[in-house]
């Protein structure tokens, strides 16, 4: 007959590595993961403030620059910490079981990181565009790494565009000593905060307006302080509020010739050719379904700091749903870490699958994880003093976010699955 645990035991529950095995981390990924572990209840505590009041964690992030964490996707040689990309996604799901908002707003600062290193480093280029774009690269890593600046990747504007199915909006026409940028973007995250806007375009090839294809995409690093960038509209949604993904509006903002994080031309190959940053975002909802988790578990064992010490780990519905919320866990973590370790320059068609089908189990499994967790601690989970609300709220945001929504990754894994290249379909008399 199950008890309820003596006020005098001492085992408590111990929440898991957010790579669930933790002795398959390295030292570099163990050390990085303990850095985040160390700021991450300070972040838990300010999380409703922030989800309540729709405002940026400025002191989380603060934070983050005097641990040295800006510079995780920084190459070593321009003075970062050189993070592969399973490290740097394994330390962005780590951020988020503390704070969602915060999590996702770093990983848009790990983005244009990793386009302009890792990425960068993986593409072909000549020996005159590999040293210009080295040149250029060592100014933005020095503004991360050495002046504490903060990065973000506004994508969405809206169209086709942000799902890789249409040129760019955005526009930028070379002028001498740079380019004028010209457009908008939506769900904007850190807009306002962010010290630089990773801006993708398409560079007008001539006079004649509109004439770019996704070929002439380019990638500028766009101050936020230039003349022309504005911040507008409100930002009122459902789920990660901290994020604070208002509008950005460039009217014929100048930015010189090294705001480039990417060489002309090559932000099409790099898209083409190393998909899985695209992916990276997804981190962030595996650690609030992992945040979801650890809590319902410590509310079902009356560990929850505060709360009375009323167990309820002895209903079987309770063990039943719980054995739920854990078999969907590890399955996302699974494809997660799989889709993690598979990325890497020109994946094969395999390994493009996967990613579809890694991307959607874990932004589908996350909300269904705090669905259960919501469901499983009753009526206490409605509160906005305890965080599983916030939790569900924030779940629910990641399968629409582009350019792999939910929806897109069942479409484009569909057909990869009954199509090889090149096949269609005949005309059924």
């Amino acid at each position: 007959m199950s008890t309820a645990p003596s006020a005098s035991s001492s085992k408590r529950y111990v929440a898991p590595a957010i790579a669930g095995d933790a002795a398959a981390l390295t030292p570099q990924q163990r050390e990085l993961l303990g850095r985040v572990a160390e700021l991450g209840p300070h972040w838990a505590e300010r999380a409703e403030r922030h989800d309540r009041e729709a405002s940026f964690p400025r002191e989380n992030f603060d934070e983050l620059r005097a641990a040295g964490l800006l510079g995780l996707a920084v190459p070593q040689h321009c003075g970062g910490l050189g993070a592969d990309f399973t490290t740097c996604v394994l330390v962005v799901a780590e951020m988020g079981r503390w704070c969602g908002s915060t999590a996702l707003s770093f990983n848009m600062h790990v983005s244009p990181c990793l386009w302009s290193g890792l990425v960068a480093d993986a593409l072909d280029m000549g020996a005159a565009e590999r040293a210009a774009h080295e040149r250029i690269r060592a100014r933005h890593c020095e503004r991360i790494v050495g002046e504490g600046r903060l990065y973000a990747q506004p994508l969405s504007e809206g169209g086709a565009a942000a799902a890789l199915a249409a040129p760019w909006g955005t526009v930028a026409r070379k002028v001498a000593g740079g380019y004028v940028v010209s457009g908008r973007k939506i769900f904007a995250s850190m807009a306002g905060a962010a010290d630089f806007y990773g801006v993708l375009c398409t560079l007008e090839p001539g006079t004649e307006s509109g004439s770019g294809t996704q070929r002439d995409a380019i990638f500028l690093a766009v101050p936020a302080a230039a003349a022309g960038v504005s911040v507008e509209g409100d930002w009122d949604a459902l789920g990660m509020r901290g994020t604070v993904s208002r509008n950005l509006r460039f009217a014929d903002v100048h930015v010189a010739d090294d705001a480039r994080l990417l060489p002309e031309g090559l932000y099409e190959q790099a898209a083409r050719r190393f998909p899985h940053v695209f992916t990276t975002h997804a981190a962030t909802y595996l650690g609030v379904a992992q945040a979801a988790y650890d809590f319902t578990v410590q509310y079902l064992r009356a560990e929850v700091p505060g709360m009375p010490r009323v167990p309820r780990r002895q209903y079987p519905t309770k063990q039943h749903a719980v054995a739920q919320m854990r078999t969907r866990l590890e399955a996302a973590r699974a494809l997660f870490l799989l889709n993690a370790r598979d990325a890497r320059i020109d994946p094969d068609k395999d390994a493009r699958m996967r990613l579809l089908a890694a991307h959607y189990t874990v932004m589908e499994h996350a909300n269904d994880v705090c669905r259960l967790a919501v469901r499983t601690c009753g009526g206490q989970g409605m509160f906005r003093h305890l965080p599983l609300e916030r939790l569900y709220r924030d779940s629910r945001c990641g399968s629409l976010m582009l350019p792999l929504t939910a929806e897109l990754c069942m479409d484009h894994l569909g057909r990869e699955c009954l199509y090889e290249d090149g096949e269609g379909d005949e005309a059924i008399e």
